[in-house]
């Protein structure tokens, strides 16, 4: 058995669209955002074998270790989910699964654990009334009922919100919600714009509003010992700390390495359920492979090189934080149409 735990590589992360098939519509998604008569896909188990050899080359290739997101759609509603995980186990690949709620009951969980599942991310996209419009009616009550049964079984449950105009204001309230219910991880990140409104609905000041009241709340949380940890997920985040004193730029940091901020072009690629691969799902217009056509590996360092190219982006070029943030360029080319322009909820002035 291939053993990828060593402490002298680092994980790449395949967020991998086995289906699009699922049991909701949400207002934000990124699969039907744009084409409401698409057809689901879904990738047959006969292909499945060949998609993890090529993640597998992708690795030894560049002295990774392999971490798959199996999501969709509901990746639980794949007829062949099960032997795609007993696949990942015989081969001790990590995973986490990204799905609904629905189907999710104490067997099920066990057996998730079984195969290797370590963390499962549900999401919550506001308080009662405004998640179940985002979603399906009853799906916040299941969602965070959901929780504790993933704990139970020894998976670490993950929450994660979409963050919009529409529910910027409720984030606090969710944020008491996930505690409450002894999540084990909570992040948030912000919508793309998909269809024809380009608009987030919120101002560079009111987002780094909404920052400041969840730090203020997470350290409150944290010094009173909970357990659960927030995530900050959001490169904006860099921003706001270096600016509140908490982040300071490395004496030591070399001109022209990049440290952190977006991991498009960096750790990080998207396969879809046809094959396609995506330098991010996030960016609408990023494919560029298809993982049935070509080497991933060569992919790497051919096609997703353009998500590299750092002196391009408009603003963040000129930020002395550019090694460390970038911003979302997700949502800049979601509200743009372009990967590197300014990212419309940095605040930050540029000379």
């Amino acid at each position: 058995m291939k053993e990828y735990f060593t402490e002298a590589k680092q994980y790449f992360a395949f967020q991998w669209h086995i289906t699009d098939d699922c049991d909701q519509r949400c207002k934000h998604c990124y699969i039907f955002s744009e084409n409401t008569c698409k057809k689901p896909d879904s990738v047959m188990w006969e292909q499945m074998p060949e998609v993890v050899a090529n993640c597998e080359d992708f690795c030894e290739m560049y002295n990774r270790m392999p971490y798959f997101y199996i999501t969709g759609g509901d990746p639980i509603l794949h007829p062949d989910f099960r032997r795609l995980l007993e696949l990942l186990k015989s081969k001790n690949i990590p995973f986490a699964i990204l799905g609904n709620p629905f189907h999710l009951d104490t067997h099920v969980c066990q057996r998730l654990k079984e195969y290797g599942c370590r963390k499962y991310q549900l999401s919550l996209d506001g308080m009662k009334e405004t998640h179940d419009w985002f979603r399906k009616p009853g799906s916040f009550d299941i969602t965070l009922e959901k929780i504790a049964t993933l704990k139970q079984a020894g998976i670490r449950a993950v929450i994660m919100t979409t963050v919009s105009g529409k529910n910027i204001k409720e984030i606090p309230d969710i944020i008491d919600t996930v505690v409450e219910h002894k999540a084990d991880v909570y992040a948030f990140a912000r919508y793309c714009p998909t269809g024809e409104d380009k608009n987030t609905g919120m101002t560079p000041m009111e987002y780094r509003e909404l920052l400041a009241v969840c730090d203020k709340k997470f350290k409150e949380y944290e010094a009173a010992g909970c357990a659960t940890y927030f995530n900050k997920k959001d490169h904006l985040w860099t921003l706001y700390e270096y600016e509140t004193g908490k982040f300071k730029i490395p004496a030591n940091a070399q001109e022209g390495m990049i440290y952190g901020g977006c991991n498009c072009g960096n750790c990080h690629m998207t396969i879809l359920p046809n094959g396609d691969v995506y330098a991010c799902r996030r960016v609408q217009n990023s494919k560029v492979s298809n993982v049935f056509e070509d080497r991933l590996a060569d992919v790497w360092v051919c096609q997703m090189e353009q998500y590299r190219e750092y002196d391009k982006f408009k603003k963040c070029a000129k930020c002395e934080l550019l090694a460390w943030c970038r911003g979302c360029p997700a949502v800049a080319s979601g509200a743009h149409g372009d990967f590197y322009d300014a990212d419309p909820q940095c605040w930050k002035e540029v000379i």
